[in-house]
């Protein structure tokens, strides 16, 4: 297990490229096979592979909101990686870093697609539920949320929380200690 913390970082900033590569690389090959109203069935009337130019936020909600969907992002991405960085390299806390890593590289997935295109290049399609079409970003970000919330549900403690995010009366008590 890696015990440095500026040696995790760049391991972390590896992989979280490395994802994003994957993702782009897949919607290139969504955009290649499927823009020009080409669908591709995996499995009859269940899943197919079905090219969508998203202009909202999550699954198609907020259409048009591109300057508001950068800035969140921005904003959500500073927040992780400062939670990143202050993250203990205990082995407690290796999901944290691991999520995190899933969690940018899914925001960065679609925020480079939203800058360089105006839309989000969406393209697995569960025929048979109806459900949103949606990218491998989103399955970063989506997959993430959920073990994020299972572990805070069944793993971690309150006190795991407070040396993540260390509440201003705990900061404040120390300044008065010394």
């Amino acid at each position: 297990m890696i015990k440095n913390k500026k040696t995790s970082c760049i391991l972390g900033v590896i992989i979280t490229i490395l994802l994003v590569v994957l993702d782009q690389f897949t919607k290139y090959l969504a955009v290649t096979n499927l823009k020009d109203g080409n669908s591709i069935s995996i499995i009859k009337n269940v899943f197919q592979l079905q090219y969508l130019e998203n202009r909202g936020a999550a699954f198609g909600m907020f259409q048009g909101g591109k300057v508001i969907f950068v800035m969140i992002t921005m904003f959500l991405v500073a927040v992780m990686a400062y939670i990143y960085w202050h993250c203990p390299m205990s082995k407690r806390y290796l999901w944290i870093r691991i999520i995190i890593t899933f969690l940018m590289a899914g925001a960065f997935g679609n925020l480079i697609d939203r800058i360089r295109l105006d839309y989000v290049i969406d393209f697995f399609y569960f025929e048979l539920i109806n459900f949103p079409i949606f990218n491998v970003a989103d399955i970063y970000v989506s997959c993430s949320v959920v073990v994020l919330l299972l572990l805070f549900i069944f793993y971690y403690k309150e006190e795991d929380m407070e040396v993540l995010l260390p509440s201003k009366k705990k900061k404040d008590a120390g300044n008065e200690a010394k």
